[in-house]
């Protein structure tokens, strides 16, 4: 899915959103480590993460959807903008009922010079859509406090203990 910035400054810069693969490690470390200096305001020093990153990607890999919102051009090249990502959680089955599955967002991301550019809201539709692909009975999140009423106006409510969730199926 794409869709135009509509800022004039980047209008020949598209948006795009796609599920991330092992091609995008890189980009999704990145995207991590701006996540935590853009919140403490300074460089973190950590030459090791990277590697760690990594070595996380490929245990969550089976059970995540990650995704990566980039804005550039075919002929520019893309740059990584923000990420999110779901973690696919299969419930027991039991006599007389099925298991279904539910999806807990989590790592949302986007750098804040693109945060009021549509770019949150992009990521989210991308993974709403993967719910109901998926089936999911519903999406849950643990929101921070600055996040809330963005979810909020996404449909999600509160589900106890600070967790907000949506039914994909009821929006």
């Amino acid at each position: 899915m794409a869709e135009g910035t509509g800022s004039g400054a980047t209008s020949a810069r598209q948006l795009a959103i796609r599920v991330a693969d092992e091609r995008d490690v890189g980009a999704l470390a990145r995207l991590r480590r701006a996540w935590l200096e853009e919140r403490t305001g300074h460089p973190v020093e950590d030459p090791g993460f990277e590697a760690a990153f990594a070595q996380w990607w490929r245990v969550e890999l089976p059970r995540r959807t990650f995704w990566l919102a980039e804005i550039g051009s075919p002929r520019s090249g893309y740059t990584a903008i923000g990420s999110i990502n779901v973690l696919e959680i299969v419930h027991m089955p039991r006599p007389g009922a099925r298991g279904g599955r539910i999806g807990h967002v989590g790592n949302a991301f986007v750098l804040a010079s693109f945060a009021d550019r549509g770019v949150p809201g992009a990521l989210l539709t991308a993974v709403v859509e993967h719910a109901h692909t998926r089936r999911y009975r519903r999406l849950l999140l643990a929101p921070t406090a600055g996040s809330a009423p963005f979810y909020k106006r996404a449909g999600f409510v509160p589900a106890g203990d600070g967790f907000l969730v949506l039914e994909p199926d009821a929006r």
